[in-house]
């Protein structure tokens, strides 16, 4: 399936180095050379105003998904494609997800890392066959990384659910990444009736 838009979670803070704001506009300016619309929070603030902004000013499409309490508190980005306000977040994380074809974490905190994960498990149990990514900043996912693999040694992930986490430090290849992507087989499960 072509990428069409690409779910972009990050940080609603700039983070401590220009390194974030630098990757985010790179980001940013290849998604609109390939013609890949940029779904994300809707916020004007940190890396996500950054990503958004680049978007736009290379001439892409960019859609915003911002709850009603969040616009209240003038945090969203106005000058965008299309700017969508639901009631919840949890409305705004399932149409972020429907509206993608692929989903991006760059930096960010808690939210960020709440929305990556979700997707990932979505795709881990079938949900969707759309490609899961950590755009690795600066080596800012380097020690979540090596936490993933630790699950693996543990035997608390199979290693083919942690090879659905594409990773890598360039936004340029982590594209190629999802633009290769072919969706693993998943295995079904067998609900054992009782005779």
């Amino acid at each position: 399936m072509p990428i069409q838009n690409v779910c972009v979670y990050c940080g609603s803070n700039a983070g401590r180095q220009p390194v974030y704001t630098e990757v985010a506009q790179q980001l940013g300016r290849a998604l609109a050379e390939r013609d890949i619309g940029l779904v994300y929070g809707g916020a004007s603030v940190g890396i996500m105003g950054v990503v958004a902004d680049a978007v736009m000013a290379a001439g892409g499409r960019v859609t915003g998904i911002i709850p009603d309490a969040l616009m209240k508190k003038e945090l969203a980005h106005l000058s965008l494609t299309e700017l969508v306000v639901v009631d919840s977040m949890h409305q705004r994380k399932t149409l972020m997800a429907e509206r993608a074809d692929g989903f991006i974490a760059m930096p960010g905190g808690v939210g960020t890392l709440e929305e990556i994960f979700e997707t990932w498990t979505w795709a881990q149990l079938g949900f969707h066959k759309k490609p899961v990514g950590l755009l690795n900043v600066a080596g800012y996912y380097d020690q979540l990384a090596g936490f993933l693999d630790h699950t693996v040694e543990e035997s608390f992930m199979q290693p083919q659910h942690r090879a659905m986490l594409a990773i890598e430090s360039d936004p340029v290849s982590l594209l190629d990444r999802f633009a290769a992507y072919e969706p693993p087989t998943v295995s079904k499960w067998i609900r054992a009736e009782k005779l």
